[in-house]
């Protein structure tokens, strides 16, 4: 977008100062700068016991090694969901919330004492919660569901947490309000703070649904009340669990947008369309929970057909307004800077050896055809019964919270660590090959066990032999074949998310300090920006990204391909007469 003459700098709030990063231009208030820093720390730390996790639990449903006993297994199955799903990401989400307001808005960060205090209650609500489980007496996995128990302590830590990062949604929203109170900037805000936005309000209404039925299953725990329902906790609860992720969804595709900038200088196809898709996540992502109580009895039968054979598709559909218009930005700006050779020159001359860059691209395509299309067929009611409480369910979701999420946050990381951090980035070489190592093996591995569990694997049982079961079971070859490559390819992802942590880690101790920038008492205001010609004719300018339109085509024919498997495997099960 082209920009008008800037505005006058403006005096800030007393007391605060604004730093410009020399090589990035971003502008960093003082106490959001230390606050996204912390939270980003506590993030990796959590990224770090999960991932040392992830090896007890993929060693374990590895067939032929079978590591840890039952007890033990559940237990590490539980800690290593909720360090990954929850406290890793949600971590580096406050993080996110701040950096696209208060630096993105160039303003100061509403009430930072409040800030201050979300940190500390996520912090001991997080650590509480490991102990808890930790102690052995609460290895009831992520779900929690009643009315198997966990210590009091489990549930109050979870709670607590969820209190620090309502907190640090108000004071991103706070933010927003300074800003605009301010004029640190005219106009819409940034496309991607008005991601930000989308994935705070879903917060919202995801902390509350989990504080709906966490509060009186912890009262449950302590011996206040004496029953929680276990059908109203399920459906409640995926109001939390499911929404969860749909703020990692919007989170992550607001990084997608941001590094299509900071990669390319990519300007949207049309922000009015993207604007739209982000809003019909709002109204429609957190439907998509019904999917996970596609066998519960207590829902009607319409209830389940109205909310995923029809809400949910209008999320389905931002997804790819959002995986076209990603890509096609990076195409028409590649196209833009000569590389017109072709379909597919734009791609070939991408910087695939920026693992910024190459982070998000893998993310993308694995968000796209692993994640969303396996989501999509779930939502079916009939095909969700091939699946439904297989180890397909958790296929699914490592290609959406791991590949989709996970490596985007990654990536971002990558950008971050000298313009955040003020850091070098040791081993550059070995940043390069870590998205492709963490992201491809992910690829395999979720696909494996998305194979493994169209056979019927369990989800969560620890021993798929059932071992000394009065009544086993005998497994095809390919079932004991594909948890084998789970186990393998599993191993490999970790090797990866232990180089991530190696490189974070280490750039932040170790690597070479570089110029902070100049520090100043005003912040700068952001120029007004015309909206772009795609902007205002909604990207009907021309044919402008062929490549990106044929990628398109690609993920419809595996979309088609992939349903008439599913639909003719389970007419092959369900033989008419």
């Amino acid at each position: 977008m082209s920009a008008t003459l800037p505005l006058p700098a403006t005096p800030s709030f007393p007391g605060t100062t604004y730093r410009t990063c020399p090589r990035s231009g971003l502008q960093f208030e003082l106490q959001a700068e230390r606050l996204m820093i912390a939270n980003a720390v506590i993030a990796v730390v959590a990224l770090l016991v999960g991932g040392i996790l992830a090896i007890g639990v993929v060693l374990t449903r590895w067939p032929a090694v079978h590591w840890l006993a039952a007890d033990t297994f559940y237990m590490v199955l539980t800690a290593h969901g909720i360090d990954m799903l929850i406290f890793w990401i949600i971590f580096f989400e406050i993080a996110v919330l701040y950096f696209c307001s208060s630096t993105l808005l160039r303003c100061r960060l509403a009430t930072p004492k409040f800030a201050w205090l979300a940190f500390a209650l996520m912090l001991v609500g997080a650590v509480m919660n490991n102990v808890a489980v930790f102690q052995g007496g609460s290895s009831v996995m992520m779900t929690s569901y009643v009315p198997m128990m966990a210590s009091p302590w489990f549930y109050l830590g979870l709670i607590l947490f969820a209190v620090g990062a309502l907190i640090g949604c108000f004071v991103f929203f706070g933010t927003l309000v300074i800003a605009r109170r301010d004029k640190t900037y005219e106009g819409s805000v940034p496309l991607v703070t008005f991601g930000a936005i989308t994935a705070a309000i879903i917060a919202v209404f995801t902390i509350a649904s989990g504080a709906i039925i966490l509060i009186p299953t912890f009262l449950m725990s302590i011996g206040w009340i004496q029953n929680v329902d276990p059908l109203i906790y399920r459906t409640i609860w995926w109001a939390f669990g499911h929404s969860s992720q749909q703020i990692n969804v919007a989170a992550h595709i607001s990084i997608w947008y941001a590094v299509a900038a900071i990669a390319f200088g990519a300007k949207p196809m049309s922000e009015r369309v993207s604007r739209g898709a982000f809003l019909l996540y709002i109204l429609f992502l957190q439907l998509a929970s019904a999917h996970h109580l596609l066998a519960d009895p207590g829902m009607s039968t319409g209830w389940k057909i109205v909310n995923t054979s029809y809400f949910m598709y209008f999320a389905v559909l931002a997804s790819m307004i959002h995986g076209l218009t990603i890509p096609g930005a990076i195409e028409v700006a590649q196209r833009q800077k000569g590389y017109n050779k072709g379909l597919f020159e734009w791609l070939r001359k991408a910087p695939w050896g920026n693992p910024v860059f190459s982070g998000v691209f893998i993310s993308i395509i694995g968000f796209g055809f692993l994640g969303g299309i396996s989501g999509v067929m779930m939502g079916t009611e009939q095909l969700n019964m091939l699946i439904h409480n297989t180890i397909y369910v958790p296929g699914h979701f490592h290609a959406t919270v791991v590949v989709g999420t996970t490596l985007s946050f990654m990536a971002l990381t990558y950008f971050l660590i000298p313009v955040l951090f003020k850091r070098e980035m040791i081993v550059p070489g070995l940043a390069k090959i870590q998205p492709y190592l963490f992201g491809l093996s992910m690829y395999f591995f979720c696909l494996v066990m998305m194979g493994a569990g169209t056979l019927g694997v369990s989800r969560r049982h620890w021993d798929m032999a059932l071992s000394g079961a009065a009544l086993g079971y005998e497994w095809p070859g390919a079932a004991y074949l594909m948890m084998g490559l789970v186990g393998i390819a599993g191993v490999a992802a970790i090797a990866g998310g232990g180089l991530y942590i190696w490189i974070t880690v280490g750039s932040i101790l170790w690597g070479k300090k570089l110029e902070q920038g100049k520090v100043s008492p005003t912040f700068t205001p952001i120029p007004r920006t015309a909206p772009s010609a795609a902007a205002q004719t909604y990207g009907s300018a021309g044919f402008a990204a062929p490549g990106t339109f044929v990628l398109a085509m690609l993920f419809l024919v595996a979309f088609v391909l992939y349903y008439f498997i599913n639909w003719k495997y389970l007419g092959q099960l369900w033989g008419l007469s």
